[in-house]
């Protein structure tokens, strides 16, 4: 699955370590799925559009 996470985190100038926190997540599981080497859980993915303000679809897009 292909995501527009990097390009949203470094429009809002924060580092991997900024998104993780307010994800609640580690920063390691972010790097993770900007570089497509795990795909998040469906509530994960929630958080990620909600936080972002923006629909799954527009955030995560199939290969």
């Amino acid at each position: 699955m292909n995501n527009r996470l990097k390009v949203l985190r470094a429009e809002r100038s924060w580092s991997q370590q900024d998104l993780a926190e307010r994800l609640g997540v580690s920063r390691q599981s972010v790097n993770a799925i900007e570089t497509g080497k795990y795909d998040p859980s469906l509530p994960l993915a929630f958080r990620i559009a909600d936080l972002f303000k923006m629909t799954i679809e527009d955030v995560f897009q199939r290969d």
